[in-house]
């Protein structure tokens, strides 16, 4: 009778472990047909049936943050990313798109504090200069200057652009070594230190003729 009845308990448990590899099969079909249609709320259904079958361990929650992070739901993004940097602090990729996020929340000290753990790790440029960029706009002049500067000396990243509002139906895309140059110059105007922020202004148009940001303040400067 009790080989019976652990017999049984053994059927129940197989068959429970079929039926999860069942679902967790079909939702991944459908996860991926639905983003083949563009149907990202299905896909974001199947995602939730997905990890809700295989736990706080499931690697699906990174697809979940970058569905999130590209249907521009930062909060929820932000959210997700959280819960995986607690398991795996290091990802580059998750603390990225979670620095993004808090940024355009609003969550400006806890953004600076994510590109920092970034720098610390990927020593890139970009980094450097968003951690300049957050500074100067908590009015951290002084440090945004030896950020900035600390940006322009890393290795150079071509393919990496940034995008300005020059008004308000244009939009102009300049490469990355532009844009540091761009940055240190408005730095260096608040710093009233006009002499650097004219050589500045002038490399951002040397790095990227035509930059109309950079144009525009070396015009300002130059007819004080």
């Amino acid at each position: 009778m009790k080989k019976s009845i652990i017999a049984f308990a053994l059927l129940i448990s197989a068959t429970a472990m079929a039926q999860n590899v069942t679902g967790v099969a079909l939702e991944e079909a459908k996860m991926k047909q639905a983003l083949k249609f563009g149907d990202k709320d299905v896909a974001k259904g199947a995602l939730y049936n997905i990890i809700t079958m295989q736990g706080e361990t499931s690697t699906y929650k990174d697809t979940l943050a970058y569905l999130y992070f590209n249907k521009r739901n930062f909060l929820s993004c932000f959210l997700v990313t959280n819960d995986i940097l607690e398991r795996s602090p290091n990802n580059l990729e998750i603390l990225e798109m979670n620095a993004i996020s808090l940024e355009s929340i609003g969550a400006m000290e806890k953004a600076l504090e994510g590109y920092e753990k970034l720098l610390a790790t990927s020593n890139r440029a970009f980094h450097a200069y968003k951690i300049a960029g957050l500074q100067f706009g908590m009015n951290k002049f002084d440090d945004a200057n030896t950020s900035i500067k600390k940006a322009a000396q890393l290795p150079e990243e071509p393919n990496v652009k940034v995008s300005f509002a020059v008004n308000a139906n244009y939009t102009q895309d300049v490469n990355l070594r532009a844009a540091i140059a761009y940055l240190e110059g408005l730095i260096a105007v608040t710093q009233e230190k006009k002499t650097e922020a004219i050589v500045a202004f002038e490399r951002a148009e040397q790095f990227f003729p035509g930059f109309v940001l950079a144009k525009s303040q070396l015009d300002k400067l130059n007819e004080q």
